[in-house]
């Protein structure tokens, strides 16, 4: 049963200084281009923070200043990982007007991703090659030929700047972050991160407990189990769930091409025979998808949820008569979902080898039998595979001590963030039951509760509905 309403929490806001007066070496002036009214300014931080005293890279900040009087800053990051800050922010400055009443919303753009990300720190000198995730390997020969092809791909953004290469996790951007918080004169961290941002969110908490005010994690996943292995097979039912969803509906719908059949195994059969021979896409020239693709890219379009359920039953119902074409994403590339790596693949667990990474499987498809290793973090084990720097962020329980987090999420993100917030005593969930990527610029609802946490240290019901 929902508690009521915990009482707001000793979480005090850094003392109102009148403008620049909070900052500590940073010098604020207009963006260019800029019509949203934010200021810009530069700071350097170590490109490796093992030698302070080393080399600097520069990290280009943007401000939306307080429309009232400002009581401190919040620090927001959208995730990517690599998305830009300073243009998604300006893009949209009204999602932070009820925020900047009483507080500097400041973002940043994260280091290493450049221009090609429409970043503006430095940036790791690369073409950037999106990678898309692999047919899972079905034997060593397998897994040896992916580990050459991924230190290959690597290698050729590694050649420019090995060191920033090497120092790009998320926790090189909690440093980051912590390198801001000081700079801004706060004397804890406010931080808003959406999506992949959640998990700067959890290096931080884990480098800087006590630097921490408020952390808000929205549209995430947990990156602080203490067994690797059981959270990947969590992954894997949050994946069944998602198609479940869509099953259930195709059951109980008469909009749904497949009505009134047994859907489940429907689907495995066209697995099955895409698996044998690829299905083609007879509007894209040369594409063909086998049964790991259309995995993928259905469990892609099944958490969209019902507005685009009736679209994806017509497609396999076309699929299974040979023509895969609305399966290919709406880019016009032959996937949807690629990763660049260069963060994630220091942030996960790898496998040491194919035999570790068969076993992950075997597990993983006794409990997804629809879904298989699809969207799991046993794929970016498998991206990660020979890649030619070591982990330098694994995922790690939070420590004791930490004020209440705020985790917010959709279908699946909740469920997922759950298990990073019951670490830490007090904290809570606000929950929106249906589709979605993140709350906060979606949801009226959960806004208030993120900019009361925020602002006034106003936790919710443990878990609360949107």
């Amino acid at each position: 049963m929902v508690k009521t309403m915990i009482a707001a929490l000793a979480m005090p806001l850094t003392a109102a200084v009148p403008g620049d007066a909070r900052d500590e070496g940073l010098t604020w002036g207009p963006c260019t281009p800029d019509k949203a009214g934010m200021e810009c300014a530069d700071l350097k931080v170590p490109v490796d923070r093992a030698k302070p005293d080393g080399r600097k890279i520069t990290l280009r900040l943007g401000r939306l200043p307080a429309t009232g009087r400002a009581e401190g800053s919040v620090l927001i990051a959208y995730g990517g990982p690599g998305a830009p800050g300073i243009a998604i922010t300006r893009e949209r400055p009204e999602l932070w007007a009820s925020l900047r009443r009483r507080m500097d919303v400041v973002t940043w753009d994260t280091r290493g991703y450049g221009a090609q990300f429409q970043g503006l720190s430095t940036a790791l000198p690369c073409a950037w090659t999106a990678i898309p995730y692999p047919a899972y390997p079905r034997d060593a020969a397998d897994f040896g030929r992916l580990s050459d092809a991924n230190r290959g791909l690597a290698e050729t953004c590694r050649y420019g700047d090995k060191e920033l290469f090497a120092n790009m996790s998320s926790a090189d951007h909690a440093m980051d972050m912590d390198a801001i918080r000081k700079a801004l004169g706060e004397k804890k961290l406010n931080f808003y991160g959406a999506s992949y941002a959640g998990f700067y969110a959890q290096a931080y908490a884990r480098k800087f407990p006590g630097n921490v005010r408020a952390l808000v994690l929205d549209g995430t996943w947990s990156h602080s189990a203490a067994n690797w292995a059981e959270e990947n097979e969590a992954g894997a039912r949050r994946a069944e769930a998602t198609i479940g969803r869509f099953f259930t509906w195709c059951r109980e719908t008469a909009d749904c091409a497949w009505q009134g059949r047994d859907v489940p195994r429907r689907w495995r059969a066209l697995v099955a025979a895409a698996d044998r021979t690829p299905v083609p896409a007879k509007k894209a020239a040369g594409v063909a998808y086998d049964g790991e693709d259309l995995r993928w890219l259905v469990l892609s379009v099944a958490q969209e949820g019902p507005a685009a359920w009736p679209g994806l039953a017509r497609t396999l119902r076309a699929a299974e008569r040979g023509d895969a074409s609305g399966l290919v994403p709406q880019a016009g590339s032959r996937y949807a979902n690629h990763t660049t790596g260069v963060t994630e693949c220091l942030d996960w667990p790898r496998f040491g080898g194919q035999a570790e990474a068969a076993e992950a499987a075997r597990r993983i498809r006794a409990i997804a039998p629809n879904t298989g290793t699809a969207r799991t973090l046993a794929a970016i084990a498998v991206i990660c595979a020979g890649w030619p720097v070591p982990v330098t962020n694994p995922p790690a329980p939070l420590p004791k001590g930490l004020p209440p987090l705020l985790g917010a999420g959709a279908w699946n993100e909740s469920d997922a963030v759950a298990g990073v917030l019951a670490q830490v005593p007090g904290s809570a969930l606000v929950r929106h039951d249906g589709p979605g990527h993140t709350l906060y610029p979606f949801s009226a609802c959960a806004r208030g509760h993120i900019d009361a946490y925020l602002t006034d240290g106003k936790v919710p019901p443990k878990t609360v509905t949107c």
